[in-house]
């Protein structure tokens, strides 16, 4: 398990390491989890450990491994980009929200330690179950270093609308970290569907909102809703065995929060005094109990939150209080969870009113204990627990009328509607208690989950027709990997029949142009394809011929003409383990599939020294090193060139273009083309992409060019 912060905080006293339990709803959640599954917990200690210092874990049910952080780590990648960025942005709240590269960037570093730490401590077979918005990059970097690992990712905040996540300039970066996972599950349905909705529509991505998967490149994702819940039989009996708490005359109306903007205490406030506006039989005989537990001291926003707060108080205690009555009572600190449980047990209501959470643990905590006399819950509908919680007295936190009118409602209720409300709730909570989260996410975690069905014609068309219109079609495919399966050797990469007669249903239309755009040499894509109705690109486009344009070569490749065998003769010297080196003319291409992966580094530190000595560039493919000459040219701007050679200067108002790949050297083109067409990555989703949608396979392909193929052509 790993998450921001390990179950104990550490400090030095007397020359040892000292710990307590760390603060938060996460660790207070997960901690009684992993004691009865055992494992190893991966956190940081909340000290910067000095070397060969141990963190001693003999007397628990688990292991630790701490993960080390300095000052600046902390600063950036804590206070930063995780509590300046994502905290607010998650919680729809992008006026606070802040967006600092180098945050970004120490971040990324940090959740790089992290993943070593799972990637060193996880046994074989094990699950790895990653936690929050602290680590969203963690599960793609262990698949790198450990892909036999099961992973789930559990976020424990709001997951934002499409909206409010397509502004953070990361965004498409963090997707594709929690995507590396089998499992990613949210506490609420609504937040999962956002998660879908953003792949969908920032990664391009097929999602199957019935059964609630993904796929992601070559692998399929299963989302889920999984609402956490508490120890409901541990508050309850810790309220039961608790005397009774010195509260005085006056009912109480308590509320639980760390101080965080997101909980809505001023507002809370205001409703507060609202109320004794509307309704003064009221003062004198209620009081709100506020607990604010001290948070991110560090942050400019939360020390001018606590300000705020400390004038409200002041500001409301001085227009009601009495000699004898105050009618706000606010407790800066936290308190032992024995007075907590007292507390929550004999107040008269709970009011828990985020501005938006992602579950809010309070509202059940408070439930949990009502042992005795019930009281009533008020919770914000912008709480994920307001899902399930149907029996509390729901309001919308910004509305101050509604929320002093369901104080007032809750503090003149007629005790067995009170009685009716909580036992329902009580009986919910105790069912779907921590255990049960527990349980129920880990057996998930473990299941074969749903595939994604082939690729129907009905999404080809959700995709292509509003874009394709009436215009004519430009259809760029590479061939290995695109038309045809990747194969240990290129000469075994033969178009089958079925992709065949697809792609010359396109090229029999008059309304459509195929070009064929290949690493290999020209004469060997045509030799495989051998269909003289196409356009094809060899050598990465620097020569290209076809029907209706001009045979191109590139001005530069004479000075390349007899560099190439002597290049060719030097890779040769250095292959070894299954290595081979495949001649293009004027390009090479120098293959390591084979390679035990144990030898690939040294070998390809080693071809690209003399790729590059030779005057060559070294551009990485897939499992292989292409050598091209550094003239400038790519798939991109071949292209361009075919565009303009067929369509003129302004090809891009005359003619639609769908670029398909399946290779690094294929991104060329999809930059390339961004904007200004639809482009597909087709295979694994090891390798982020510019392409504005993903394909399983060459199986996913044919079902495209059938589509376009069969397409009706629109009508304006």
């Amino acid at each position: 398990m790993a998450s921001n912060r390990l179950p104990f905080t550490y400090q030095r006293a007397a020359g040892k390491l000292d710990r307590r339990p760390s603060p938060g709803g996460l660790v207070s959640a997960l901690e009684p989890a992993l004691t009865k599954q055992g494992g190893v917990w991966i956190g940081w200690p909340g000290i910067e450990l000095r070397k060969g210092e141990r963190l001693a874990d003999d007397d628990l049910d688990y292991g630790l491994a701490p993960v080390r952080l300095t000052e600046n780590d902390v600063q950036r990648y804590y206070h930063g980009f995780s509590n300046r960025t994502l905290w607010p942005l998650f919680h729809s709240l992008p006026d606070v929200t802040q967006f600092e590269r180098r945050d970004w960037q120490v971040y990324a570093d940090v959740n790089h330690r992290f993943a070593d730490a799972v990637a060193k401590n996880a046994p074989e077979s094990s699950l790895v179950w990653i936690h929050d918005y602290h680590l969203m990059l963690v599960p793609e970097l262990v698949r790198r270093e450990r892909p036999e690992l099961r992973s789930a990712f559990f976020l424990h905040i709001p997951f934002p609308p499409y909206d409010v996540f397509r502004l953070c300039p990361w965004d498409r970066q963090l997707l594709r970290g929690v995507l590396a996972c089998d499992l990613v599950g949210f506490h609420v349905p609504g937040y999962a569907l956002n998660f879908l909705d953003c792949c969908e529509r920032r990664l391009g991505l097929r999602v199957d909102r019935d059964k609630m998967v993904v796929e992601h490149g070559d692998r399929t994702i299963q989302v889920g809703d999984y609402p956490i819940g508490v120890e409901f039989g541990a508050f309850e009996a810790t309220a039961m065995n608790q005397p009774s708490a010195p509260l005085g005359q006056e009912r109480v109306v308590l509320g639980v929060d760390r101080l965080d903007y997101t909980k809505g205490i001023p507002e809370r406030i205001r409703a507060f005094e609202r109320l004794l506006e509307l309704h003064p039989d009221h003062r004198e005989k209620v009081v709100l109990l506020q607990l604010a537990v001290p948070s991110r001291s560090q942050v400019a926003e939360y020390r001018e939150l606590k300000r705020e707060i400390d004038e409200l108080v002041g500001q409301v205690n001085g227009r009601f209080a009495t000699a004898g009555w105050s009618p706000i009572r606010y407790l800066y600190r936290s308190v032992p969870r024995e007075r907590l449980c007292a507390l929550y047990r004999d107040a008269h209501a709970a009011l828990v009113t985020p501005l938006r959470d992602g579950m809010n643990l309070v509202a059940k905590e408070y439930v949990a204990c009502q042992v005795e006399d019930p009281g009533v819950l008020i919770l914000s509908r912008m709480a994920g627990a307001a899902e399930t919680m149907r029996e509390a007295l729901q309001v919308n936190p910004f509305d101050l009328d509604e929320t002093a009118s369901a104080i007032h409602r809750a503090l003149s209720m007629e005790e067995d509607e009170r009685a009716s409300r909580m036992a329902s709730l009580r009986r919910r909570e105790r069912r779907d208690d921590l255990d049960s989260w527990t349980s129920t996410f880990l057996t998930a975690a473990e299941a074969h989950h749903a595939e994604l069905q082939p690729l129907t014609a009905a999404e080809i068309e959700g995709w292509l027709r509003p874009f394709i219109k009436q215009y004519p079609l430009c259809l760029f495919l590479d061939y290995d990997g695109t038309l045809t399966p990747l194969v240990d050797h290129p000469s075994k990469a033969k178009l089958g029949r079925p992709m065949r007669r697809a792609l010359e249903a396109c090229a029999e239309r008059d309304d459509t142009d195929v070009s064929i755009v290949s690493g290999r040499a020209l004469g060997d894509v045509r030799k495989q394809v051998g269909d003289d109705r196409l356009i094809y690109a060899g050598n990465h486009g620097l020569e290209i011929e076809g029907p209706g344009i001009e045979h191109f070569s590139h001005e530069d490749l004479v000075h390349y003409a007899g560099r190439a065998d002597a290049l060719a003769e030097e890779l040769d010297a250095v292959a070894s383990f299954g290595a081979w080196t495949e001649a293009k003319g004027p390009t090479l291409t120098f293959h390591y599939r084979a390679v035990p992966r144990s030898k690939r580094r040294a070998m390809i530190d080693k071809v690209r020294t003399i790729m590059t000595s030779a005057g060559y560039q070294a551009r990485d493919a897939h499992e292989a090193v292409e050598a091209r000459p550094p003239i400038g040219w790519d798939k991109g701007r071949a292209v361009l060139h075919v565009l303009r050679d067929r369509y003129g200067p302004a090809w891009s108002e005359h003619v639609r273009v769908i670029y398909v790949g399946d290779d690094l050297t294929d991104e060329d083109a999809f930059r390339f083309l961004a904007g200004l067409s639809l482009t597909f990555r087709v295979g694994s989703a090891d390798t982020p992409t510019a392409a504005t949608h993903r394909l399983a396979n060459t199986t996913a392909v044919q079902a495209l060019l059938e589509w376009i193929g069969k397409r009706r052509v629109a009508k304006d």
